[in-house]
């Protein structure tokens, strides 16, 4: 059974952080931090209550885990559970959620 799902807005996160990292610090970083983010997806997934929740930027019922300076939000009540974007914490994530 797969433990989670990314939504089209999560997809396109990834590739642009994937796209970034390889210029900006190489492909064994690359490798590492996706490698990160995907192993956290498949936790969340496994244990959908463990993110936290940011009521200063959305009123949507999606919690947050950070990996290195990104956060991953997804909503929990979806099973599996929705990845609903993937972020650099410096973003206005408010604005972008």
């Amino acid at each position: 059974m797969k433990r989670f799902a990314l939504s089209k807005p999560a997809e396109r996160d990834l590739d642009q952080i994937k796209a970034y990292l390889l210029v900006e610090a190489g492909p064994a970083v690359t490798r590492k931090v996706l490698g990160e983010l995907r192993d956290a997806m498949r936790f969340l997934g496994s244990l959908p209550e463990a993110g936290h929740r940011r009521e200063d930027l959305t009123e949507e019922p999606v919690k947050f885990w950070p990996v290195y300076s990104y956060l991953i939000i997804y909503d929990p009540a979806r099973s599996p559970i929705e990845i609903v974007r993937v972020l650099h914490g410096a973003r206005d994530v408010a604005r972008l959620l």
